[in-house]
């Protein structure tokens, strides 16, 4: 019986500690999208970065979209159409 209430009031302990990490300050930067760890030159950095990868990316011509049956080798040919005459 002493175990379970110690296993208990650790538990609770530790969900108080993880619900008051989660301060309102800092959710609402985490919704708005922003990073307040991240500094300005960092943030630029990165735009700089993507705009190079995209610019590189688009010197390269698209792929073509093949079909694919991997099952093609496999399954016999269907059987020739033939015209219904009556």
């Amino acid at each position: 019986m002493v175990h379970k209430t110690i296993f208990a009031t650790l538990i609770v302990i530790l969900t108080i500690g993880a619900a008051s990490a989660q301060e309102k300050e800092d959710l609402e930067h985490i919704r708005a999208g922003q990073n307040s760890w991240r500094t300005e030159q960092e943030k630029n950095n990165d735009i700089a970065v993507d705009r190079d990868y995209q610019s590189t990316m688009n010197r390269f011509p698209a792929p073509e979209k093949k079909k694919s049956d991997p099952w093609a080798e496999v399954r016999p040919a269907p059987p020739a159409a033939t015209k219904n005459k009556q």
